[in-house]
């Protein structure tokens, strides 16, 4: 820490010693992050917590200075002023530093700050946004919400500065268990964060405190399937036929709670807990797990803890001897205040279970946050204890829970509860996913399709899919209602095949999402973001209906019914600065400024950046997880240089990279492979997009350096090539890659004039124009509202455009305008 000198305090004094007295403590812990404990007793806490376990952090640039009314704390980021008595209003600030000057963005401890309309955020049909600003972070539970429900504050806020309250979280003990505080009344410990509108450096900070993000095994960010329903081994296993049939990979196997035994004697209570299999239904556990293991599927089972061992399991008298007890019949209590119960709770009850084939458990705990000990919070002991265990006893912990609190990052994977079908339900999940990144939660798992209630929508169902293949786990689920599967082929067409195309997608992108994962644990960056880590405009706080995902694509899921007469549905986009090409579409947008986009029931805008790459498992190749170095299709966004690092994962655990490069002024494509990747993936195949390819030779210039062009073909705005490598280094190189262009947009406008619900007559004169002027002169006769109509014809009401079907052509046919 840099201390000033003492020309330079107000009042002579050790800089040192004013950063503690009998009752405060203040700690710099970075240039954006400060401490701040007010202690009745003066008894400090030093001891890690369930959100701070690191503060020993390198010594950041501060000045200390001694103040007439106390000290002044100054960074490149904040200054702090506090006139070192009991915390107050007017006695302790923090005032942000760097851009953000309006007297708004100084905290103050338990200021009433309203702020103007004009900058209140509201979700649609949902509240304002907290008085401070705050962007949200995470919610412990989905459960029974319909729509909206409240975010616990985030690192991140509008206003420059966030405050974490630690004062009641729980600490570590010197064997890493977790122990309530036993902090006295009144004692207070906050981490205020003033990192403006650096939220990425925020985030930064907050990993820094509370340590990474885990790294997941690849097999979770393949699609789960979940039900809760009582299967049969023989019916589960004939599922796992039916979607391999199908051609649906799946990678995780989940068994909901009917796997153990559920309708028990009343006098044991109910049957939500259970360790023991129902052999009616499971007569081999053992043999039903090793099969689901050959398909190359993990398995999880879902467990409810809250009423302990009672005397009908298995493992109840061996529990009884682990606890040193008679095995009298008198239930075993779940205790997690009790060291001996969580020793055997998992080196008997769980340690069985797991050697007949379970790789990790759904902790669906339902019980609050109370235990025998006040502040003792079981989600977080279950979460802790069980993450650590499975890290212990497999190549890579995982868990699937509820988010507990600042800190749960460490513990994936997230589990948001049971969400109800509905529009609304939808809608409000890609916002909490990516709020999540602002407290470091990065591994959501929604129930993707909805869990219960709601209604039979395919629609809904079609764009819930498309959404969880770009969320962070994509876990199929629903409810034990036999009308409400979420088996693909119960999707009615043309949703159906959406469904199948993009839970193949997402097996496909496995390169892309493992890259992710090791980003997310080495960079602190989640997978999926809000758009405001990137820009910092007053929209982009506005559009929080899409969100990046990854490194180097946009997405913006369809959450809202399809227009009736335009028969698609929209989506309302902000991009960043820059030229972003729709990767299913084709189209090129500027970025700079909003655009609502139209997408039948097949897509949603999937926008990957200029410059950018987006890796797939080539069309034809093995989607089984177990695939680590498939062929790959490498999309590649034109209009401007760029560079993109695939990192993959070998089954010894090290990590390999090939690095992507893209030059649009030199207009050469190269690609550095590791040594020796060439005799695994000899192959490339590139898909390049948003180029100009009118001219009839376009890319009749194509050199290869490296290896052999093997074939070239354009299809719809496309160019696809196909490259033999013969070493390590591959250099494309044409004059093609220095331009940019747009798809020919006449057969879309037909293919959407086509489904449109408007007259035959308006149809062919809508195209006519599109054939007689082009898509330009169209663009500005829909702007105007002028349409030539027929002559001595009636004209009815189909016949005038609606507002929605002009806003579509105009987006179909001048997307980069």
């Amino acid at each position: 820490m840099r201390h000033t000198d003492a020309s330079h305090r107000s009042v002579p004094h050790d800089p040192s010693s004013l950063l503690q007295g009998e009752h405060y403590r203040v700690s710099p812990l970075t240039e954006r992050v400060v401490r701040l404990e007010w202690s009745p007793s003066g008894r400090f806490e030093d001891r890690p917590t369930t959100f701070a376990i690191h503060r020993d952090l390198p010594v950041p640039d501060v000045r200390v200075e001694a103040t007439d009314t106390g000290i002044r704390l100054v960074t490149n980021h904040y200054v702090l002023d506090y006139d070192r008595g009991p915390f107050t209003t007017n006695g302790l600030s923090v005032a942000v530093r760097g851009g953000i000057s309006n007297y708004h963005s100084v905290w103050r401890y338990r200021q009433d700050l309203s702020l103007p309309s004009d900058r209140q955020v509201r979700y649609e049909g949902g509240p304002a946004r907290a008085l401070d600003g705050n962007l949200g972070g995470a919610a412990r539970t989905l459960d029974v919400a319909d729509g909206v429900i409240p975010l616990e504050p985030g690192v991140n806020s509008e206003l420059g500065y966030a405050v974490i309250d630690d004062s009641r979280s729980m600490v570590f003990d010197d064997a890493g268990h977790l122990a309530p505080r036993d902090a006295d009344p009144g004692y207070l410990d906050l981490y205020v964060f003033a990192a403006g509108h650096d939220h990425v450096d925020a985030v930064g900070d907050f990993f820094a405190i509370s340590g990474p993000q885990p790294l997941l095994p690849r097999y979770a960010l393949g699609n789960w399937w979940s039900r809760y329903h009582r299967y049969s081994d023989t019916e589960y296993l004939g599922l796992m036929d039916r979607f391999d049939a199908e051609k649906v990979p799946l990678s995780v196997a989940v068994v909901d709670m009917d796997w153990h035994l559920v309708d028990i004697d009343p006098q044991y209570g109910s049957g939500w807990t259970g360790y023991t299999w129902n052999r009616e239904l499971f007569d081999d556990p053992a043999a039903f797990q090793a099969e689901l293991h050959r398909r190359g599927l993990k398995v999880t089972l879902n467990v409810h803890p809250a009423d302990g061992i009672r005397a009908f399991e298995e493992t109840y008298e061996p529990m009884c001897r682990a606890l040193g007890r008679e095995p009298d019949g008198e239930p075993i209590d779940f205790d997690v205040t009790d060291r001996r119960f969580m020793d055997a709770y998992f080196n008997v009850l769980h340690r069985g279970l797991e050697e007949q084939g379970t790789d990790f458990w759904w902790i669906d705990w339902q019980s609050g946050p109370y235990s025998k000990l006040n502040g003792m919070d079981p989600l977080w002991v279950l979460n802790h204890e069980h993450f650590t265990d499975s890290a212990a006893h497999s190549d890579r912990g995982l868990t699937f829970s509820r988010y507990a609190g600042p800190g749960s990052h460490r513990y994936p994977v997230g589990f948001s509860g049971d969400a109800i079908i509905t529009w609304e339900s939808l809608a409000f999940q890609p916002r909490m996913t990516a709020a999540g990144a602002n407290i470091g939660y990065g591994w959501w798992s929604h129930d993707i399709g909805g869990h219960m209630d709601g209604f039979k929508d395919d629609e809904l169902a079609t764009r819930w899919v498309e959404f969880g293949v770009f969320s962070p786990i994509m876990r199929l689920h629903s409810s034990n209602s036999r009308f409400s599967g979420k088996e693909p082929w119960k999707v009615a067409e043309p949703g159906r095949s959406a469904v199948v195309e993009h839970l193949r997608l997402r097996h496909r992108m496995l390169p892309y999402l493992n890259s992710m994962n090791l980003r997310a644990h080495r960079d602190g960056r989640s997978i999926v973001e809000p758009v405001y880590f990137q820009t910092h405009s007053f929209d982009s706080y506005r559009y929080l209906d899409e969100y990046l995902f990854g490194s180097q694509l946009l997405v913006a899921p369809i959450i809202r019914p399809a227009d009736p007469v335009v028969r698609r549905a929209r989506a309302d986009v902000l991009l960043p600065e820059g030229r972003w090409t729709d990767v299913v579409t084709g189209h090129s947008y500027q970025g700079g400024r909003a655009h609502r986009m139209y997408r039948g029931i097949s897509s949603i805008p999937v926008l990957l950046r200029a410059g950018g790459f987006l890796p797939l498992v080539a069309e034809g190749e093995s989607l089984d997880v177990r695939n680590l170095f498939p062929a790959l299709d490498v999309q590649v966004a034109a209009g401007a240089s760029g560079s993109f690092d695939l990192d993959e994962e070998r089954t010894d655990g090290a990590w390999v990279r090939t690095r992507f490069e893209l030059d649009a002024v030199a207009g050469e494509l190269r690609i550095e492979a590791p040594e020796g990747m060439a005799a695994r993936r000899q192959e490339w195949r590139f898909t390049l997009l948003g180029l100009d390819l009118g001219a009839s030779d376009a890319g009749s210039d194509l050199q290869v350096e490296g290896g052999e062009l093997l074939e070239v073909r354009s299809e719809r705005g496309r160019l696809k090539l196909r490259v033999r490598a013969d070493g390590d280094t591959l250099v494309i190189r044409s004059g093609l890659l220095t331009t940019t262009g747009q798809p020919e947009l006449l057969e879309e406008v037909e293919e959407l004039l086509h489904g449109a619900r408007i007259g035959f007559g308006l149809k062919d004169r809508i195209f006519g124009l599109v054939e007689e002027r082009g898509s330009s002169a169209l663009a500005s006769v829909i702007a105007q509202g002028r349409y030539p109509t027929g002559h001595g014809a009636q004209v009815h009401d189909y016949d005038h455009p609606t507002a929605e079907l002009i806003e579509a052509l105009i987006e179909l046919m001048t997307p980069e305008d």
